[in-house]
């Protein structure tokens, strides 16, 4: 068991967590690893986007509770800890500015005001390892820059005694991640593959895209390829928002684990010293753990 190790993801929305790093997760939560998920909002505005639920009055007009649903089945499925920040979904308006955005919701909550929620649990979970979203977050979708500005706030204030000594004792996090599912490489991988076998898709226009954005310093990839089932379940488990013939499963399972069986991943900053490229988020900080009898560790816990 390796419960010493804790690890935070934060993401935007219920079903974010399943389609960016869900086999990690999975991975060191079977491991024994302490692995848990903020969710910053509820999704209360977005839409039913499987055509075989849409339409059905009793999912669309439910849908935020129908959601958190989703939420526990999947966070079930993958063994983790489950939070809610409890902010309200900002929505999605395409080249919008932040005063087109509902009042009240995720993206136009004062920075510290959001932050301050994020260090009171990481004070709290005490994790090594927080993974994230980069500065655009992975797409600009007003909530997950929002949650790229929070989590890296919070990766900086958690660690400061000056900073709210109300919401528990100061806290460092070892390495801050960004996660990068949508990764050129990737989907070029991907693309590759449907090329080789003759395979059309209808989400070619959409991966072809993908494939030019710009390429991003992957540092560390961790292997999932026995974790990848979870992932499959994870998405599944949010069904208003994966269609199971959707773009998520356009790859079938059995061949990502063999031409890409890897979560990728950004390390954006360290409090500790690293030798890159790593395949292991705890890099550093395994060692340490390990090494600590177990009564100079809880001290350091408690600290």
């Amino acid at each position: 068991m390796n419960e010493a190790l804790r690890l935070m993801a934060v993401h935007a929305h219920p079903d974010d967590e399943a389609s960016k790093g869900a086999a990690t997760l999975a991975r060191y939560a079977a491991e024994g690893c302490h692995v848990s998920v903020v969710t910053c909002t509820g999704g209360e505005r977005g839409e039913v986007l499987n055509p075989r639920l849409a339409g059905q009055a009793d999912i669309e007009e439910n849908l935020p509770s129908v959601r958190r649903e989703e939420m526990a089945r999947c966070v079930a499925a993958l063994g983790i800890k489950h939070h809610w920040l409890g902010y309200e979904d900002s929505g999605y308006v395409e080249g919008g500015a932040l005063e087109d955005l509902p009042e009240g919701c995720f993206a136009r909550t004062p920075l510290d005001e959001a932050t301050a929620s994020l260090v009171k649990l990481i004070r709290e979970e005490k994790p090594q390892v927080l993974v994230t979203y980069d500065e655009i977050g992975g797409y600009p979708h007003p909530d997950h820059i929002m949650c790229h500005l929070v989590s890296v706030a919070a990766y900086r204030d958690a660690a400061d005694p000056a900073y709210r000594p109300d919401l528990g004792p100061a806290w460092e996090i070892s390495k801050l991640y960004y996660v990068h599912a949508f990764q050129p490489q990737r989907i070029q991988a991907f693309l590759d593959y449907l090329e080789r076998t003759g395979q059309e898709t209808p989400y070619r226009e959409f991966m072809e895209s993908a494939a030019k954005r710009p390429q991003r310093l992957l540092t560390t990839r961790v292997d999932v390829a026995d974790y990848l089932h979870k992932r499959e379940e994870a998405l599944l488990a949010h069904a208003t928002q994966v269609d199971p013939d959707g773009i998520f499963f356009a790859i079938p399972t059995p061949v990502l684990r063999e031409i890409w069986p890897s979560d990728d991943y950004e390390l954006r900053a360290s409090r500790i010293g690293v030798e890159l490229p790593e395949t292991d988020l705890f890099a550093g900080i395994r060692e340490t753990v390990n090494a600590a009898p177990r009564s100079e560790t809880a001290q350091k816990e408690t600290a």
